[in-house]
Formats: C-alpha cells, structure tokens, sequence
C-alpha cells in the first residue's frame, strides 16, 4: 500500500489484513506526517504525564523473564514485602511533592512459589498478595488521597470486583502475542503468567468489569515486526469490544547485567519510532499511545513526531524500579523537549479523562471523592494549590499553568479565536476546547480577549460601591453547593439561623448612602414565610430610608416565588416590584444553565427554560439584569460553552443584560464537596479563562466583564483584568454568602483599596453606578472618607415562625 492510499487511514482505521501493509513502510519518518496528523486531531498540542511515586510492594515472583532484574529471590530481599508504613511513607513523601499517582508494581503471586512469600503474607495478616494489595491500596486513598494504580498481573472476575474498589485504574502489559516467546530458548519461557491468552483473557475480564486498563507490547525481545502488529491488533480488538484500554505502551527493551538477555541488541530508536507510527496508525486519533522519556536514547520530540501523546508516569521522588540504570528526566527538561515539539506538557491522572467524566461507568463510587478533588473540569490532573475563596497561595504549578509568554504558535485554536475576534459565534464543541487551552494557546486567548476589552470598552476599570444585604440565610431549597442557607439539610454548616427586619434593612440603606455607596444589592434564602409582598416590602423599606439609592434585589428564583405565592404572573409581579422601587435584578441563581447538571445541583429550584423567560421577561419590562454562571463543581467545558450560548442567545433577544459575572466555585463549607461529589472548584488557569473565553464568546453584545475580588482575590481578580474582564464589581461592605462557603474574601473592599488595585495594572479608574453610568464626584469623596461600618444586627430566629417586620 502506498504512502498516499494510507491517507484514508486518517479517517477511517485500517482492518486488520490491511495493517499488515505497514511492513512496506520501513522508514518511521515516512509514517510521521499521518501518525503526527491523527495524533493532533485526537489530542490536540496537549502531552501528557503522571505525576507518580513508584511502590515496589513485594520483588518476589513466580516468574523467570530473561530480561528482568526486577524480580528477586527471598535471599536477595530484606523484606518479602513492603510494610504499610512503608507505603504510607511513600505515598506521603509523594503527595508532599504534588504527586497524584501511587504505581503498585509487584511480582506474579509469589506465594504460588515461595514459602517465604506465604509466611511473610500470613505475618501481615493475609492469605494471598492481591489481598495484601487490596489493603495496602485502599490505606494509601483513603490517607493520603492519592490514587492507587494497581499492576499485579493476571485477575480473575472476582479479583477485579475487590480491587476496582481500592484502584480507578490498573495495567497489564501484554507484551507479545506470540506464543513463540514461550518456548524454550524464548525469553518467557519459565514464566506462566506471561502466556498470551491468559494476558488477553485477563484483559477481557477488566473489560467485563469496566476496569480503565493499561497495556502495551515490549519490543526487542526477539520478536518481528509481524508479530508486533498481531499483539497491537489483539489489542484493539479487546479495546473496540469494551473501551476499557485507556492507553498503549511501547516500550523498547533494554539489556540489563545479570540477566539471560544481558548481551541482547537493544532496538534501535528508528526500530521504536516505527513501532510508536504503527500504533498510532492502527489505534487511530484518541487512543493514548505511551513511550517512556527515560528508555529513549535519541531526542525526545522524535517520540512526539512518531505519534506518542504521553510520556507516562514520571517520578520526582523515587526511581522506576523495573528499569533503575535509567532516570527519569526532569519535569523541567521533559516540559522543554515538549516545546521544541511544539507541545504543551500537561498533567493527568492515573485514570485519563475520559473515564473520569464518565466515572458513574467506569469508578468505583468509593473513589470518585479522591478523583474529583484531584481533577480539573475536563478530567485532566488539578494542578496548584490555589483555590476560590481561600489564603493559600498559588504555588509554582499554578504559575507554570497561567503563563505571561510564550513561543507563538499555529493551532486549531487560532482560527476559532479569529472568529470570535470577528463577532461570529462558534459551535458549542469549538467553545469548550477553547478552555482546554495551555502554553501558547492560553497566552493567545488572553491577549486577544484583553485586546477585544480594549477596543470595546478602552481600558478604564470600573467598580461600584455596593452594600450588599442578605436578609435571610434560612431557606425552602435543598441546593447542594449552598453553604449560605439553613434549612434541614445544612444545620451543621456556618451560622445561626437568621432574619433582617425591616428597621435594619432601612438603617443599613442609610449607613451605605451615607458612605457613598450608590447600590444595595438585596437576596436571600427563601424563607418559608416569604411571599411576594416580602420582596414589596423589602423594597419599599430599602426606598423609603433612600429614594436614591438604586435597588437591585431579588434573583430570578425569587421572582418566580413572589409571583407563584401571590398568585399573579411573573409579568404581573415584575410590574408590582419595579413600582415598589426595583431598578435591576441580579442574575444569580444561573448555577449552570443546562438541565441534567441543575437537577444534580439544585432539583427543585428554576429550570434553564423557566431562568431564561423570567430574566426575558424582566428586561421587556424595562428591568436590566446581570448575569452569572456558577463553575468548577461537577460540571464540564461543554456546559461552559452551553451556558455562554445561552446567555448569548438570550442577549440577542433582549438586550437587557449589563455584564457577566463569573463565580468560582467556593468549594470548603459546600455541602456536595463534603460529601466527596465535586472538584475543588476551577483551577487558577481555568479561573483566567473564563474570564479570557467569555469576553471572545460574548462579543459584541455583552460589553462588560467582571472580576469577583470576593471570590477569586484581589490579585487574581486583577490578573483577570488582563485577560478581558474590564470591571471589579462592587466593594459590598457586608458580604456573606461566600463567607459561608469558605472565603476568606467578601466583607469589604474599600473605595481606595480598589483604586489601588487598578493603579498597580497602570490602568484607570472609575466609579460607575449599577448601570455603568458615572458617579459625580461629590460621591466618590464621599465614598473614599467614609466612617467604620457600624456593626450588623442579623436576629436570630426559629426557622419555622419566623416573620419579617418593620
């Protein structure tokens, strides 16, 4: 088959007799161009690894490979086996070191062979090494956090049930396929666990147990080529049947002194390279094809030409053990070498993302907890320490994520941001890859957002003086992200049950118009006792102490509970609120604006649908609205994108929205977080790009940005200010529903603090009012010399008999 008719394989993979053709093909650099080409479309410019620390639990095994020297005999071991404090150790040695893997590697059931194993096993208590490790692995996730990627060898149905609890992903090298490797003379022979039927049924038994597996074939051990691609074709035909196969590994053999083979040639790079096409050829675009950094000998970006999109498990810690005379490389020089390939290093999980978004098929329920907290919205490894809401600062892997420069570069990505730059609207699968963007693609992203921010809206950066006044923290919603209300389902969380009277609402609208502030933002808990005319009362209150002062109140869920307990229509009661003083809404309550995800985050509150009409309905009454979206929670980049669509769409229509407001997701006092059911909140990286996406996505219809100082900091609410966002919201002077959640951000920024803020970008500044008007001077003075809040009164109450009064 020639070199132009293998061009079909780009879109369709070759059936197994026309594989063969790639015998033709000597050369691998021939093979490049379609092995890089399918390697783009399924992966993009993202080369990833896993940061791991290498367990060696037991050396013992009942077989002789002739290339091995992992494999020990009793005499040559202090200790049959690792002791769980040793384990423990590691593992802890690891996560200190932002490891996120823990590789069980072990012999074959040693007990079959050696009394030693089976004394030193009842010892620790257990009968068998799969029991041990079944313990051992479950220790280290459920101490450390870590995830245990098991390699123990064959498994059996009941095998997999036990360990795919203590283990979201594990491996089985199939080696080879030729049964000729294990005759005598061949370098298996004597080792009954590396027959290839019992590998492949091993293999088909993960399949049946929807275990994520690893495999791959070790080339150079005496096998051709011929019978490379029988092993790579067994195994695509056990991938195609399950989808169990996250990743192949070709890995070269290397001779080792002591070992039968110790004067064995070792495969050329040539001979790895081509092997690393052929995989990629007959694998096709999305499957991981692996070759480890530390067994190659020539320049590493070779291997990324030849098709690989992984470099596997890299430790900073311990050695790989089955290969000690080679060392790993650097993360540094690894992330180099990925450069010079025009790549981005990117960190993953023992479990690849795939499988980590469809984990309710793929993980153990013990183990999604674990998964999550380590995980970025597209199931990619969570790097960094820095989350929403909190002190701790971002370290160097959250830096290393969010880089100022970078070699530039042609991608995918390009085009579409032209396109956005243009006003033109994307699909929402082009949209969610925008926020996959790393290296010189996030750079790209947030200097054309910055620039778009410049061109639209000049580089001025406003804030508002705001109050913000939260009425009530009891509600009738059993929201699970919600650490602000206190129904039934949240006692134990922060904060007695509360309600603002009336008196206190108007003192506060006072104190605020005193201090300069031009808005109160008024929200709360829906209260069992809240009706409709609450809201018109609240409001009332809020104009009578200060006709000036501009309401914005009442989120579209309380609307929608006004109207319902008056009996009216929303349209009818969006008239009776603006009469009663309402000048704007908040458009909050969003979450995320797709379905299945607000069932799982909020099953009773407002659908998409019913959200949408109410914030329609609002803006044709000549009521303008913010908008938000909740992130970093269970949700993934294509709900982003669908949430930015919408929100467009609805733009289109109305008109009525003044900006969008991104919230992070606060993850510490959440009720879903603490039961092991979301992420952490987004990363520093996606943080920035929401911000970088939504100014491209919105373009040119919503003008105005927002940074949220409360729940991203100041100085990354300022980072934002360079990546499209143009305003940072208000200085709110008493803030508490992200307090509840766990920020340590949210009760004032003052007026100067802010100015400061904007001063350091070397940008200017300005007071606006809700509406992005200007404020007279007299105001800002004001604003600046204000006095002390006065402290609050929040009066405590019985959830249940509660009533506002005056």
């Amino acid at each position: 088959m020639t070199l132009t008719s293998l061009n079909s394989w780009l879109d369709e993979r070759p059936a197994a007799a026309q594989a063969f053709s790639l015998l033709d093909h000597s050369d691998w650099r021939s093979l490049a161009p379609l092995a890089t080409e399918l390697r783009e479309r399924g992966w993009g410019t993202r080369i990833s690894y896993s940061r791991k620390v290498f367990v060696p639990l037991t050396q013992l095994c009942r077989d002789v490979c002739h290339y091995c020297t992992f494999a020990q005999t009793p005499r040559h071991l202090e200790k049959a086996f690792l002791e769980p404090d040793d384990v423990l150790r590691i593992a802890h040695d690891g996560a200190a070191l932002g490891c996120k893997e823990v590789l069980f590697t072990l012999g074959d059931r040693p007990e079959a062979r050696y009394a030693h194993a089976r004394e030193a096993l009842a010892r620790l208590g257990f009968a068998t090494t799969l029991e041990y490790l079944e313990h051992v692995a479950g220790l280290v996730y459920r101490e450390t956090g870590l995830l245990p990627h098991l390699n123990p060898g064959l498994m059996n149905t009941g095998d997999f049930a036990r360990l795919r609890r203590v283990g979201p992903s594990m491996g089985i090298m199939l080696e080879s396929s030729s049964e000729r490797l294990c005759q005598r003379g061949g370098p298996h022979f004597g080792s009954p666990d590396k027959a290839p039927a019992r590998r492949l049924e091993t293999l088909r038994l993960a399949g049946e147990a929807r275990v994520p597996m690893t495999s791959g074939i070790l080339i150079g051990i005496g096998e051709t080529r011929h019978e490379r691609l029988e092993s790579l074709l067994a195994l695509r035909e056990l991938s195609d049947r399950y989808g169990h196969i996250q990743e192949i590994i070709v890995q070269n053999f290397r001779a080792k002194a002591g070992t039968k083979m110790h004067d064995a040639p070792e495969p050329s790079t040539d001979e790895l390279c081509w092997t690393i096409a052929a995989a990629r050829l007959i694998f096709g675009a999305h499957m991981s094809i692996q070759a480890p950094p530390n067994l190659y000998g020539g320049d590493l970006p070779e291997l990324i030409a030849a098709g690989i999109n992984d470099w596997g498990g890299v430790s900073p810690l311990t050695p790989d053990h089955v290969n000690p005379e080679a060392p790993w490389p650097h993360l540094d020089r690894l992330a180099q070498a990925t450069a010079r390939a025009g790549c981005d290093l990117i960190e993953r999980l023992t479990v690849y993302p795939s499988y980590v978004m469809a984990r309710a098929e793929w993980i153990a329920p013990e183990l999604h907890a674990p998964v999550l907290r380590l995980s970025d919205g597209a199931g990619w490894a969570r790097v960094g320490r820095w989350t929403a809401g909190s002190v701790e600062p971002a370290d160097a892997d959250d830096l290393r994520d969010i880089p100022l420069a970078a070699m530039p570069r042609r991608s995918a990505m390009s085009s579409r941001i032209d396109r956005l730059v243009a006003g033109q609207e994307l699909p929402e699968h082009e949209i969610a890859e925008l926020f996959t963007a790393r290296g010189a693609d996030f750079v790209h992203i947030c200097r054309e957002a910055d620039a778009l921010r410049h061109r639209s809206v000049g580089d001025t950066v406003s804030y508002a003086v705001v109050r913000n006044i939260n009425y009530t923290n009891i509600c009738l919603y059993k929201c699970s992200f919600c650490a602000f209300s206190k129904g039934k389902t949240h006692e134990h969380l922060r904060g007695a049950p509360y309600l603002v009277d009336l008196e206190e609402i108007r003192r506060r609208v006072s104190e605020a118009w005193e201090r300069g502030g031009t808005e109160v933002c008024m929200q709360g808990g829906i209260h069992p006792s809240f009706t409709g005319q609450t809201y018109l009362d609240i409001c009332r209150a809020a104009k009578q102490a200060e006709p000036r002062i501009h309401v914005h109140a009442f989120s579209p869920l309380e609307v929608a509970h006004g109207a319902r307990t008056l009996n009216i229509s929303i349209d009818e009661f969006l008239v009776e609120l603006k009469r009663a003083g309402v000048d704007s809404l908040p458009g909050t309550a969003a979450e995320i604006l797709d379905d299945d995800m607000r069932r799982e985050l909020a099953p009773d509150k407002l659908t998409t649908r019913e959200w949408l009409d109410v914030v329609a309905r609002a803006h044709r009454a000549g009521i303008p609205t913010t908008s938000t979206i909740m992130y970093g929670h269970i949700e993934s980049y294509t709900h982003w994108a669908r949430h930015l669509l919408r929100l467009r769409e609805l733009q289109h229509e109305t008109g009525g929205l003044t900006e969008f407001v991104p919230l992070p997701f606060v993850h510490m006092e959440a009720p879903m977080y603490l039961r092991g059911h979301s992420r952490k909140g987004p990363t520093l990286r996606e943080a920035i790009l929401m911000h970088a996406v939504s100014r491209l996505v919105l373009h040119p219809l919503v003008r105005n940005i927002q940074a949220s100082w409360v729940k991203l900091g100041p100085q990354w609410a300022q980072r934002c200010l360079t990546a499209g966002a143009n305003d940072l919201g208000g200085t709110l002077m008493n803030e508490s529903i992200s307090r509840a959640a766990g920020a340590v951000h949210g009760q004032e920024l003052a007026p100067r603090q802010m100015q400061e803020l904007i001063a350091e970008l070397g940008r200017p500044w300005r007071q606006r009012t809700t509406l992005y008007r200007d404020v007279d001077s007299s105001r800002i003075a004001q604003a600046v010399n204000a006095a002390p809040l006065a402290p609050t009164h929040n009066a405590p109450l019985s959830r249940r008999s509660a009533r506002i009064s005056a």
